[in-house]
């Protein structure tokens, strides 16, 4: 039975989709070993994950060889603004200002994230 693609990824989901953003195509047992490294997960629950995330057209895999090669169907980017999107509706009632003031006091911000932040907002303020 086919399942329904969903509006963001789960958090198990995001953490496989980071590990194939990083490391590029990888088979289960290599994402396995990644996920591992931050919390223990079985191989069963971690090649589960990526036949769901298959499914819902999260991740694609390559069976043309023994061993079935993922990599993400989306990129980072899309992903990052699925997920603010939906946070910033969900959290924020689709106020930017405030997912912005949260984001800047929930952290000290570098001089060079402040600087970039700067110039995005000079950026979006000439269009």
């Amino acid at each position: 039975m086919a399942r329904h693609k969903t509006a963001s990824p789960t958090n198990k989901e995001l953490a496989i989709l980071c590990i194939l953003w990083n490391n590029g195509p990888s088979t289960v047992r290599q994402v396995n070993e990644e996920m591992n490294k931050r919390q223990r997960t079985g191989y069963t629950t971690t090649l589960k994950l990526m036949q769901i995330m298959t499914e819902k057209g999260i991740v694609v895999r390559d069976d043309s060889k023994f061993q079935h090669i993922y990599k993400p169907a989306i990129s980072e980017e899309k992903t990052q603004n699925q997920v603010v999107g939906d946070l910033l509706e969900k959290v924020f009632s689709g106020s930017a200002e405030k997912l912005v003031m949260r984001a800047l006091s929930a952290k000290k911000v570098s001089a060079k994230e402040l600087s970039k932040i700067k110039k995005m907002i000079a950026k979006i303020e000439e269009k």
